[in-house]
């Protein structure tokens, strides 16, 4: 199952969820946002820059843009 437009750091994103052996659902509770507004952020439709250190964070992502 393919998801067309996820932006660069989104796709980056689920290879940690999947590497690491976690949800979106997981992810979301854990940066304290609704699993609709991190698919919003994944696919480029809200920037999340509020967001984007916690979600680095949690997947170990220091080295990701």
């Amino acid at each position: 199952m393919a998801e067309s437009g996820l932006t660069p750091f989104g796709k980056k994103v689920k290879k940690r969820l999947i590497d690491m052996g976690m949800t979106q659902v997981e992810l979301a509770g854990r940066v304290g946002i609704t699993t609709k507004y991190l698919s919003k952020i994944l696919h480029g439709h809200r920037s999340g820059s509020k967001y984007m250190e916690k979600i680095k964070s949690i997947l170990k992502m220091d080295d990701v843009a």
